[in-house]
């Protein structure tokens, strides 16, 4: 079992950039695929970005593709979101969630793990 603590949300203008990260504690962090998922007031939960447990796949929604690049560190049981370029639209409560598929995976079926969330606004 793996526990999940986001932290680094905030307000920021538009155009600017935030990052946000989540601490992992429990047993072996990474052999965790790691997501990302946002929700907005209002819409359902989706899918941003995930890493492979080997940092070789990464996978973003084409919402943020571009945007954001997600990162881990196995040493540090930690996962980054680098949110770059940020619009309105990118407002939301952000998620980290860990999966024990080989593979990134858009569905929030395969996340089994999941952060309380931390609120990000971008004021237009």
């Amino acid at each position: 079992q793996v526990q999940l603590r986001e932290s680094g949300g905030g307000l920021v203008q538009a155009g600017g950039s935030l990052s946000v990260s989540c601490a992992a504690s429990g047993r072996s962090f990474s052999s965790y695929t790691m997501g990302w998922f946002r929700q907005a007031p209002g819409k359902e939960r989706e899918f941003a970005a995930g890493i492979s447990w080997t940092t070789d796949n990464t996978y973003y929604a084409d919402s943020v593709k571009g945007r954001f690049t997600i990162s881990r560190d196995n040493a540090k049981n930690t996962v980054y979101l680098q949110m770059n370029s940020l619009k309105p639209e990118d407002t939301a409560i952000y998620y980290c969630a860990a999966s024990t598929t080989s593979l990134p995976m858009r569905a929030i079926r395969f996340y089994a793990y999941w952060g309380q969330g931390t609120q990000v606004t971008v004021s237009s």
